[in-house]
């Protein structure tokens, strides 16, 4: 057995979390025993932190398998995955560790699982470095919906860094096949709608002028766009711990959806925090793809799963996406291509039509 294992380099390219997440995630749907080798070599703190050995141990649990030298700091695992059961499966980072990346790494596996899932993932929500639970809900899972499935994501409390302590609740049934996706068209910006929130100590005017200086922002650039971000005080019995932060979400004609968002910091002005946001999202809505450059990465591994060819179109690739095709193309032969886009709309602008043909992976079980 131990020469047909899928050898991983996690150093290469983004050299992140990321590729543990999508060749755990694969090597668990494949079947294919796997050792991940250099992982994160270039961070400033090589190895697995805590957030990516709830991960790994997760993928693990869902599918009975084994997995080696899965310690903090280890920079090599082996796992050997065996088949996908559904049921409850708990995962905690013990930190303020992403439960978006933990749904990451989750729901691939979960679809082709035997029976309905209960997903419980304990850690932060709106932690830096990864989606906000708010993108997820809001932009997420809209879209990747359109593979021909349907989740469900409670929140049950909310977390933040750096004490965490947040959770929710994600229930999904599997599928035979997934459909694969087309989105190329990207349509007009319709309506831009958002939450700017705190939690705990912070009074409810942060919310206020981060929700303020984001519409102003935005309206500068969309003068006759209706805008409107909501200010909240998260309450106690549904957020512990300090935070706060904003997300906008963009949605257009055909069903696009694109964010900007930010968290509040120590000593960084609410405004600055809306305006950053403001920010990111006009920048995605100016390159004239249909998702914005957190959705990217985040559609590979469905993409390569498809039953057909998926195409999607979008602004500058990132290092992210281009890592996630290296390894999907690498654990399950699906074959990608990135072309810029040749429609006249986009002549002046950098912008990318990924397309997959995927594997058409069916559900042993179903």
């Amino acid at each position: 057995m131990e020469g047909q294992r899928v050898e991983v380099d996690g150093g290469i390219m983004e050299g992140g979390g990321q590729i543990l997440r999508v060749s755990t995630a694969l090597s668990c749907l494949l079947g294919l025993p796997l050792r991940v080798q250099k992982i994160r070599a270039g961070r400033s703190t090589p190895g697995l932190r805590p957030q990516h050995l709830s991960g790994l141990e997760m993928v693990r649990d869902l599918c009975d398998g084994h997995l080696e030298g899965a310690d903090i700091g280890s920079t090599e695992i082996t796992f050997t995955p065996e088949k996908i059961r559904g049921g409850v499966h708990t995962a905690d980072t013990k930190t303020a560790g992403s439960v978006c990346l933990l749904m990451q790494v989750s729901m691939p596996c979960v679809l082709f699982a035997a029976s309905p899932s209960e997903l419980r993932l304990k850690g932060g929500t709106n932690a830096e470095m990864a989606p906000q639970i708010d993108y997820t809900l809001m932009v997420f899972k809209p879209i990747v919906e359109k593979f021909g499935f349907k989740f469900n994501c409670d929140i049950k409390m909310r977390g933040y860094y750096p004490k965490g302590g947040g959770e929710v609740i994600v229930r999904m049934s599997p599928v035979k096949q997934l459909d694969p996706i087309n989105l190329t068209d990207r349509g007009s910006v319709t309506k831009i709608y958002g939450r700017a929130f705190v939690a705990g100590v912070l009074p409810l005017k942060v919310a206020k002028d981060m929700a303020a200086a984001a519409v102003r922002c935005i309206r500068k650039e969309m003068r006759d766009l209706y805008v409107s971000i909501q200010p909240l005080q998260e309450s106690r019995d549904q957020a512990f711990g300090n935070g706060s932060g904003i997300i906008i979400v963009a949605e257009t004609s055909t069903g696009c959806l694109f964010a900007g968002s930010s968290l509040g910091k120590r000593g960084v002005n609410a405004d600055k925090v809306g305006i950053e946001a403001a920010e990111m999202l006009l920048a995605n809505l100016r390159h004239g793809g249909t998702v914005d450059e957190y959705l990217q990465d985040q559609l590979i591994i469905f993409m390569a799963l498809a039953n057909g060819i998926s195409r999607i179109k979008t602004g500058p690739v990132t290092l992210h996406t281009q890592t996630a095709i290296h390894f999907a193309e690498q654990l399950t032969k699906a074959k990608f291509t990135v072309k810029k886009s040749e429609e006249e709309e986009d002549a002046s602008k950098d912008t990318y039509i990924i397309e997959c043909e995927g594997i058409g992976m069916a559900n042993p079980h179903l």
